[in-house]
């Protein structure tokens, strides 16, 4: 005889490798579309965060590099790349910061902000709109919740797995 306890975790590990699934591919459309969607500008989705990140009323005076690798969930070492590169299209700039002269702080320059506001944010607004046609804001609403949930469980799971900071002697 089956035991209806081992079976509905059965079922639910099913329905959350199909949920994990669809969001390894949702993650992958929206780099590839949303790329596709700011191309024009030189950009893709990970300097539209990047910029999204430094266009915040609260990042005015621009973010250490520690700070908007944790904003935006990446390592420190993929944001090098990536802030390399912003800077070589001049989209950003970094300078010592002045609480830390090992830390760099980076802000968006001129340049970098009239390619936010007046190139990319418009056309990211269209894709928005095209992506979320069929969604009303109750669905929208609901999605975001979902997402949050997950997002802090995920967080929750990365702070345990942190190794402890090792003593120096």
């Amino acid at each position: 005889m089956v035991n209806p306890n081992e079976n509905s975790e059965i079922v639910r590990m099913e329905l959350a490798n199909r949920l994990f699934f669809r969001l390894y591919q949702c993650a992958n459309m929206l780099h590839k579309t949303g790329t596709r969607a700011v191309e024009d500008e030189g950009l893709t989705t990970q300097q539209w965060a990047v910029l999204g990140a430094l266009s915040r009323p609260e990042a005015e005076g621009g973010m250490s590099v520690g700070d908007l690798a944790r904003y935006l969930m990446v390592s420190r070492q993929n944001l090098s790349g990536l802030i390399s590169r912003m800077e070589r299209d001049g989209h950003v700039h970094s300078t010592p910061d002045g609480r830390d002269r090992r830390s760099k702080r980076i802000q968006m320059t001129d340049t970098g902000r009239e390619v936010w506001v007046v190139q990319a944010r418009p056309k990211i607004h269209a894709y928005y709109a095209q992506v979320l046609a069929d969604f009303s804001i109750g669905d929208i609403t609901h999605s975001l919740h979902y997402l949050l949930k997950l997002l802090d469980n995920m967080k929750r799971l990365d702070t345990e797995e942190e190794p402890a900071p090792q003593a120096v002697e």
